[in-house]
């Protein structure tokens, strides 16, 4: 039991600070302190005393593991988007004749000139430039690509790759085609997320619902608010309650990522 709860704890340290996290140090360090925030707000809102806040460490926890969650998806979305410029750069380099190596190389300028080297695609294609250098093949690097990025579109298309180059297909074509299947995904999705929008509103409303309901029968007892949730008996109810509140959210955010990530 101990050992499993210390690769547990292992773990989620090295998604959020280690080298699984796709957090910079300075996004680190502002989510840690939000997390941090977070913690001494529900300690402070719930409970009017320091002596809660320890107990609140897990909902800073699970927020901070949150925040980690929407940078990664948001970050997987926005190389999905790139990616497709990419693959795009690349067949045109080589319908103007240069080959497969060099492609990806012209291809590296120009994503640096069109989305920065801060970009996720740029930093993969620099990868990959980087491995063409040292006389890997590029279709080890496109693998490795794959297995980095975790998308379904870039999977598909770095086993296509493969494919095409092993056996001297029309490359060109097949990358364009590719291309088009990836932007008609993206409409779909980007249509769908406009569906969901309202849904999205009426759940952070009904989040927000609880704190202001506390907040207000506190204003409009006065002190008798105070004086009953400092009562032992009351800080058992609260804990249990906003901690099955932070259960039921923590499984909702987690199935709203398995639906994003299942579109």
């Amino acid at each position: 039991m101990w050992q499993k709860c210390r690769r547990q704890v292992f773990h989620w340290y090295s998604r959020i600070y280690g080298k699984e996290s796709c957090l910079t140090g300075m996004q680190k360090a502002v989510r840690s302190i939000q997390a941090i925030g977070i913690t001494i707000f529900l300690g402070m809102f719930f409970y009017r005393t320091y002596k809660a806040i320890p107990a609140m460490l897990p909902a800073g926890l699970m927020y901070l593991t949150m925040l980690e969650r929407q940078e990664r998806k948001r970050k997987r979305e926005r190389l999905r988007s790139e990616f497709k410029d990419a693959i795009l750069s690349v067949a045109a380099n080589l319908r103007a004749g240069y080959a497969v190596e060099n492609a990806f190389r012209e291809t590296l300028q120009e994503m640096k000139v069109l989305h920065g080297e801060e970009a996720p695609i740029y930093q993969e294609l620099y990868k990959i430039v980087q491995g063409l250098a040292n006389r890997i093949s590029i279709e080890t690097l496109m693998g490795h690509f794959a297995g980095r990025a975790k998308l379904e579109e870039i999977q598909e298309f770095a086993d296509i790759f493969v494919i095409t180059k092993q056996s001297s297909g029309n490359m060109t074509e097949i990358i364009y085609e590719t291309a088009a299947l990836i932007g008609e995904k993206i409409e779909v999705e980007k249509e769908i997320q406009v569906l969901l929008s309202a849904k999205r509103l009426e759940h952070n409303i009904m989040s927000v619902i609880p704190f202001a309901i506390i907040l207000y029968v506190s204003i409009a007892s006065g002190g008798c608010f105070i004086y009953n949730i400092r009562r032992k008996s009351d800080h058992d109810d609260m804990f249990g309650c906003l901690y099955r509140g932070l259960c039921v959210g923590k499984k909702d955010n987690r199935n709203k990522g398995l639906e994003g990530d299942s579109l």
